[in-house]
């Protein structure tokens, strides 16, 4: 197994299509909506970063990292964030999320992030902890855009903030992050992540 990295638009095709069925499987899309399985995902104004866990040819895993400068509490962080993490049902259950997901806090923690910001379904809170997150009680990011917000505690959402902080400024700075409303403003195409 290994775990290779690209940014999204430069992901290989027959990657790219694995994925996006993958995707697919998790999230499936209305009737009758036809994507393109090599068509980007992700607002290209937040640089993704495709980090797939793969196997001879075939993906076991995916996710991509974001990223974008955030400003809280009158500093400016570079922060990544995980988004579309997914493994193929045939998969589940034999780590290869854990790990993937574990290697994308690895390579944040090594690629100069401030910090790493996320938003997940409540009931995923475990699994982020195992590998290696850590849950921001009362944390909420806002994402969308400053004209029109998109927070993660809006009506019929369950979602918790999961966080790690790299630098030492950051570090330093993360009791100020706890139970606050985090102006992510990820725009219109990756809402909230």
């Amino acid at each position: 197994m290994q775990i290779l990295v690209f940014p999204e638009a430069a992901t290989p095709v027959e990657l790219r299509i694995q994925v996006r069925e993958i995707q697919e499987q998790a999230w499936p899309s209305e009737p009758g909506v036809s994507l393109r399985p090599d068509a980007p995902v992700h607002d290209p104004a937040l640089r993704p970063r495709s980090m797939l866990l793969t196997t001879g040819g075939r993906v076991l895993a995916a996710l991509d990292v974001l990223t974008k400068e955030i400003h809280h509490a009158g500093r400016s962080y570079v922060a990544g964030g995980l988004s579309t993490v997914v493994t193929h049902q045939e998969a589940r259950g034999r780590g290869h999320g854990r790990r993937l997901v574990t290697a994308a806090r690895d390579a944040l923690a090594g690629d100069g992030y401030d910090l790493g910001l996320f938003t997940c379904d409540r009931p995923l809170r475990a699994f982020y902890e195992s590998a290696g997150w850590h849950h921001l009680p009362d944390t909420v990011l806002v994402g969308g855009t400053p004209q029109a917000p998109f927070p993660s505690d809006r009506l019929g959402f369950d979602k918790v903030t999961m966080a790690d902080f790299f630098s030492p400024r950051a570090r330093q700075a993360r009791a100020s992050f706890r139970g606050s409303r985090i102006a992510l403003h990820s725009g219109d195409v990756d809402k909230l992540w």
